[in-house]
């Protein structure tokens, strides 16, 4: 499931393959941007912001740079290929095609595909990003500290708290920590979890395979995360399953009633 470190390390393959070069076509596949055409721009930075992902552009004849920005939503992907490689997902699914003399980026079903010529104003909402230059923990604490009732469970959610932390993640961070999604904020070690946030995420930055265990193994990459019915791995009671969030916008949530309280 795409989360912080999924883009943050989209971002990078992207930055390898793109950083500094000229673009010699682009091919955007969504009415908005079907017209659009970006080659002859240079590439200046690849980067995330949470769970969004900017490619920056200049090029002479635009009046200012633009940036590429898209959110990978539930089944977003980045792929780079070198030219005339086969792709690894069906042509329908493409959204935009990035080409340069060597290599090629296409970006398939892209939750979110816009431009924006002031990126940084249009993010300002989000909260710290968790794997970010500029990683504030003390902001992040602040933030969620400021809304004592919320269920931590949803404010890990509430990306202009903290940026980069998603549906897996939660249930992970909410057992590690031993916190039924439920509790209030004001009940809750807040430093503790964000600060918990920030290692599980930085250390799955450049993971394929993401793992809140610590084991790598398919079967036992995540303690509670799709795991309804099956024995926790820590106390052998059944996980269970359940919904957590603002009405309308309740996502799935797992945790084990014997270590969570």
């Amino acid at each position: 499931m795409p989360e912080g470190d999924t883009v943050y390390r989209a971002a990078a393959g992207l930055r390898r393959a793109l950083d500094g070069k000229v673009l010699t076509l682009t091919d955007f596949r969504v009415p908005q941007l079907a017209t659009t055409d970006l080659a002859g721009g240079v590439v200046t930075a690849v980067r995330s912001r949470g769970k969004h992902l900017l490619i920056d552009i200049t090029r002479d004849d635009l009046a200012s740079p633009v940036s590429i920005h898209s959110h990978l939503q539930m089944e977003g992907r980045w792929d780079v290929h070198q030219l005339g490689a086969q792709w690894r997902r069906p042509t329908h699914e493409a959204r935009v095609v990035l080409r340069t003399e060597d290599s090629e980026a296409v970006g398939f079903s892209l939750g979110t595909l816009e431009l924006l010529t002031d990126p940084d104003a249009e993010l300002a909402y989000l909260g710290p990003d968790l794997l970010g230059d500029d990683w504030d923990a003390a902001e992040a604490t602040r933030r969620i500290e400021a809304q004592p009732d919320t269920p931590i469970g949803v404010a890990l959610l509430d990306q202009r708290l903290m940026a980069g932390v998603g549906n897996e993640y939660r249930s992970e961070l909410c057992f590690v920590r031993g916190v039924l999604p439920g509790r209030p904020v004001a009940a809750v070690d807040v430093a503790a979890m964000v600060d918990l946030a920030h290692r599980m995420l930085w250390a799955n930055r450049m993971r394929v395979a993401r793992t809140t265990t610590g084991v790598t193994g398919h079967a036992a990459r995540l303690y509670v995360y799709g795991r309804r019915g099956r024995p926790c791995r820590r106390c052998g009671t059944l996980i269970l399953r359940g919904s957590l969030g603002p009405p309308g916008a309740d996502r799935v949530i797992y945790w084990c009633p014997n270590c969570q309280s």
